[in-house]
């Protein structure tokens, strides 16, 4: 396979002219892409970042349509489709040869062991695991027994400074680079009301989580979190099901979510709520 079947462009409209239909074709594992590029065409190249993104896609050589694809928003680490080793290697070298410069590279298990040690053979940059997750996607769902006090509720304005302030400590405590302004963050939330806090019978709110908005048929929910001295008292859990119940409600086809894998309780809660696992993803760090 040559290098240049890979066609790059800053584009996005350009690039899901092309690879558009091939992500929509498996929305689960492509829930990345979808979610990030309609970002890009809804809002901006600059939406993430002040640098210019960057796209590429592989045509499909002999046969028609597109292969794999990819997209980076520099200085995040560029986040690919699924690759064999070997249009893994011709991506790190074709890279490479262009004097790009990688933080990391995010894809699945596989992909990204294949790119990392691509990119380590083409550039000598040392690569080292930044984090393991699995991406889940909803079956039945199940509301966890017993069923803390209180209720959930749909995150408003008056939310908004609680919603920035626990969306930085949950990047913290996941140890998650903060890919948005958090501020920007709560707006889009509380804008489409795509947020939910769990609140005690007093009106306290003491968990929250959110899901993205729906593209493709799939939504993920993200940014589950309870304050550090709340948790082990089920709140995660209720507000993880009632986002997924409204994700459902709302005409989702696919409800998603990643876990760390360093993290045995929450990938236990989830299965407990009824997720079940697609696939394994690892984050690479470009050293």
């Amino acid at each position: 396979m040559a290098s240049d079947d890979w066609h790059l462009t800053d584009d996005v409209h350009e690039f899901l002219a092309r690879a558009g239909e091939f992500l929509r074709s498996r929305p689960a594992p492509h829930t990345l892409h979808l979610t990030v590029t309609e970002n890009l065409r809804a809002h901006g190249g600059h939406f993430y970042t002040e640098e210019d993104p960057e796209f590429g896609v592989l045509d499909g050589g002999g046969a028609p349509g597109v292969r794999a694809a990819f997209f980076r928003t520099p200085p995040f680490a560029i986040v690919l489709t699924a690759l064999s080793e070997e249009e893994a290697d011709a991506l790190a070298g074709q890279l490479a040869r262009t004097g790009r410069t990688l933080s990391g590279v995010n894809a699945d298990r596989d992909t990204a062991a294949a790119f990392a040690a691509a990119w380590q053979r083409h550039t000598g940059a040392g690569a080292v695991v930044q984090r393991r997750t699995r991406l889940y996607r909803l079956d039945e769902l199940t509301v966890p027994q017993p069923v803390p006090p209180g209720r959930a509720r749909v995150a408003g304005a008056e939310d908004r400074k609680l919603l920035v302030r626990w969306y930085e400590e949950f990047c913290t405590a996941v140890g998650e680079t903060v890919l948005r302004d958090a501020e920007q963050w709560a707006d889009g939330r509380v804008e489409r009301g795509d947020a939910m806090l769990w609140e005690t019978p007093d009106g306290t709110p003491v968990a929250m989580a959110a899901r993205s908005p729906e593209v493709a048929g799939q939504t993920r929910v993200l940014g589950v979190y309870t304050p550090a001295h709340l948790r082990g008292r089920g709140y995660a859990g209720a507000v993880t099901a009632e986002v997924s119940r409204a994700a459902l409600e709302s005409g989702a086809a696919e409800v998603l979510l990643f876990t760390d894998l360093a993290n045995p309780t929450s990938n236990a809660l989830y299965q407990r709520i009824g997720y079940r696992p697609v696939c394994d993803f690892a984050v690479y760090e470009f050293e």
